[in-house]
């Protein structure tokens, strides 16, 4: 088995100081140095205690030999595109994230900036925290098994104003949503 510690870690911009001090008891960046070159073994408590500060499911810190990932081969800044040293695994939507339930949106047809075929990825949010979403496009569930989807652009004690995409169209008022999702990933298909 392979462990993809410093891929993720990479991915989420965290250092080596970061992650260990995120850990629960921190130890320190030595320690997850080793784990991620294999100089040390990963246990189990190893794994929930370095998953758990990753925010991510224990199992994706570790893969099989035998398991192909779609890697990362350049990266697109304002001058074009550009080789990475070195390739690394893509993360899937299910790994970018903590425990945090997550649900999907099909767009069926075109609505403002969405075309038919996209998929948007959510994190599911308590309605408390939905300050954190203002200017966000969200998901909010409505009596009756019926949702409101836009940008969220009001939220007074417990009301959120959804303002739906595409041109034209009026606020719409949720009271007391069960919860939140908020967009966190396109996939488009080409």
């Amino acid at each position: 088995m392979i462990n993809r510690i410093r891929d993720i870690r990479r991915e989420k911009k965290l250092t080596l100081a970061d992650l260990a001090a995120a850990c629960d008891p921190p130890t320190t960046p030595q320690t997850i140095g080793r784990l991620e070159t294999g100089m040390r073994n990963l246990s189990i408590r190893w794994m929930e205690r370095i998953a758990n500060a990753l925010g991510v499911e224990p199992e994706t810190l570790v893969r099989s030999d035998a398991s192909t990932r779609a890697q990362i081969v350049a990266s697109l800044g304002g001058s074009g595109p550009e080789a990475l040293a070195s390739t690394r695994d893509a993360l899937l939507p299910t790994e970018l994230g903590g425990g945090d339930l997550r649900v999907v949106l099909a767009i069926e047809s075109s609505a403002g900036e969405y075309r038919a075929g996209d998929q948007l990825w959510l994190r599911q949010i308590a309605p408390k925290d939905a300050a954190q979403a203002i200017n966000r496009d969200v998901l909010v569930p409505r009596k009756g098994g019926r949702f409101a989807f836009g940008r969220l652009i009001d939220r007074q004690g417990g009301r959120v104003g959804v303002l739906p995409v595409g041109a034209g169209q009026k606020q719409q008022v949720v009271e007391d949503p069960a919860w939140i999702a908020v967009a966190e990933m396109l996939v488009r298909p080409l």
